[in-house]
């Protein structure tokens, strides 16, 4: 077994709304306490552990590959909260979703504006 990615730590403002936004619209299971974090486990063993801080928050990219009812599910919770989303990274094509390799993708900001993107396939997996 080679290296793989065990965790990454994502700095927000409050560390219980953050947590909790992500863990609400993918679905998943509570948010944990693990010392000073808030642990959001995602269904590969990889987790994004939420640090509290005063400083600035530097803006950071997470995304998610998910089922087609994963993003059902989680596109639906976005749009009941009326969250912005786009079709692109620079933000360019509001309101709307991709179809890069013949799935779905969207973006949208967490609460502290980190770009958050859910996608259906791996980049360069199809059409």
């Amino acid at each position: 077994m080679g290296p793989q990615l065990n965790h990454t730590i994502a700095w927000c403002t409050d560390k219980v709304k953050s947590a909790n936004f992500l863990a609400h619209l993918l679905g998943l299971p509570e948010p944990r306490r693990f010392f000073h974090f808030l642990v959001v486990d995602l269904s590969n063993d990889v987790s994004i552990d939420y640090f509290e801080t005063t400083e600035h928050v530097a803006l950071q990219h997470f995304a998610f590959l998910v089922s087609d009812e994963e993003f059902d599910s989680a596109f639906a919770r976005i749009q009941a909260l009326g969250i912005e989303i786009w079709a692109d990274p620079a933000r360019s094509k509001p309101g709307e979703i991709n179809h890069h390799d013949g799935g779905r993708g969207v973006y949208f900001k967490d609460p502290d504006g980190h770009l958050l993107e859910m996608i259906t396939k791996p980049y360069g997996s199809g059409e």
